[in-house]
């Protein structure tokens, strides 16, 4: 079982952050965007509450763009090295993808469905037991029930 909080950073070490509660859901990214900014063939974001992160180092630099969604979004990422760390919606809607690559621990790391699929490459193969979604899922709701089926975290009740 993770334990919270987590950290993490970026490559240079020159920014920090903490979660203090446990995800929502992990999944894959296939977005033209998301294959941009990662320079592969998808993003493996964890979706957690905007209230539970924090730099505890550092002060990171933001950019913004227009999404594959045609949301506007944010980007945090170390002005030094240059590294994501995390995204989020303008105006705010509460919740933050966080790269999943910048945790110290990744072991509990497993996404239950991937998005985007519509723009996945053709080389990249998804296990038929995750859940799959051409574009943006209009309900979270079966990935967030498949990634508290794992149990990584502790269940608040």
């Amino acid at each position: 079982m993770a334990r919270l909080p987590f950290e993490g950073g970026c490559q240079c070490g020159a920014l920090r952050y903490r979660v203090t509660q446990a995800p929502i859901m992990v999944y894959n990214c296939h977005c033209t965007n998301c294959q941009r900014i990662g320079g592969g063939a998808f993003s493996t974001p964890a979706t957690i509450l905007e209230a539970s992160f924090a730099f505890v180092s550092g002060t990171p630099q933001t950019i913004q763009w227009a999404a594959d969604s045609g949301t506007t979004r944010f980007g945090w990422f170390c002005r030094v090295c240059g590294c994501r760390i995390v995204h989020g919606q303008q105006p705010s809607n509460g919740i933050l993808s966080l790269r999943t690559g910048t945790l110290d621990d990744r072991s509990w790391v497993q996404p239950v469905g991937d998005i985007w699929t519509r723009s996945a490459q053709p080389w990249v193969t998804i296990p038929p037991e995750r859940q799959r979604f051409e574009r943006q899922p209009t309900d979270y709701a079966p990935l967030v029930a498949a990634f508290r089926q794992l149990g990584h975290f502790p269940t608040v009740t």
